[in-house]
């Protein structure tokens, strides 16, 4: 199996036949099209094989097929949102369920895949949360709110190298400096604190960016394009996480760029 699935060619032909007019032709190149993507959504190459045998059992084999493109997709989308609303509530076996019910179920290899990396990710998560050790693969910002629920839960934090490295990496991203970072780690209440300030910026700043964006982008549209660029320098003015500064720069710099042709 190719390892880049393509899944354009097999929904066009769908669309053709299943909700067009076009009759099924089992041409040489309809035939590979259907036995190659047959199989990459699990259909064994014996029974696609013997599905392509007539029009009719092609075309069933076409529904199938699709099918499972699409409900595969649907159920890996509906159950990714619901793990992640689960993680930030603090509910990391609830997330981790979440996955496992998809692969309970599914059979399409590329949808399993995805899921057993999520899953693999909650699972290392739910470990950080329950020992207060982090890991290298894990995302740090994750991490640090595993941590957090952690010590919520009456656990206290362990200063150890790896926390230390990851708070030292993360601090700048949320706009604190070097010096301010090695005070507070002198203590593990100090990491506490620190561990908190740069959730809660993170936190706060995403709602004020999104908040903005939403405002900045009705006023352009009505046409008040002072309003739409107050929206981003309000932000600018209270923001010190670097990533919302930059994504509030680039909104600034496309509002007083020249209009977009029409």
């Amino acid at each position: 199996m190719s390892a880049k699935i393509d899944w354009n060619s097999i929904r066009n032909l769908a669309q053709r036949v299943l909700e067009g007019d076009e009759p099924l032709e089992l041409t040489e190149g309809t035939r590979a099209l259907l036995l190659r993507t047959a199989q990459e959504v699990g259909i064994s190459q014996p029974d696609a094989e013997d599905a392509l045998r007539s029009v009719t059992t092609a075309s069933t084999l076409l529904k199938e097929v699709v099918r499972r493109i699409d409900d595969g997709a649907d159920r890996l989308d509906d159950a990714r949102l619901a793990m992640y609303d689960l993680r930030d509530q603090g509910d990391l076996e609830g997330a981790c369920k979440q996955m496992r019910d998809v692969l309970a179920v599914e059979v399409v290899p590329v949808y399993r895949k995805r899921a057993e990396g999520m899953l693999e990710e909650m699972t290392q998560l739910a470990e950080v949360a329950a020992s207060g050790r982090v890991s290298a693969s894990l995302p740090d910002r994750d991490q640090l709110a595993a941590l957090e629920r952690r010590i919520q839960q009456g656990h206290a934090l362990e200063l150890a190298e790896e926390l230390c490295a990851l708070l030292r990496r993360t601090a700048p991203t949320a706009g604190i400096i070097e010096a301010e970072t090695e005070e507070a780690l002198k203590s593990p209440g100090g990491a506490e604190a620190l561990m908190r300030m740069i959730l809660s910026r993170f936190r706060e700043g995403k709602k004020r960016i999104t908040r903005a964006l939403f405002r900045m982008t009705s006023l352009r549209d009505a046409g008040n394009l002072d309003g739409a660029r107050q929206q981003m320098r309000d932000v600018l003015a209270v923001e010190v996480v670097p990533l919302y500064r930059e994504m509030a720069e680039e909104q600034l710099r496309g509002l007083d760029g020249p209009p977009p042709e029409s």
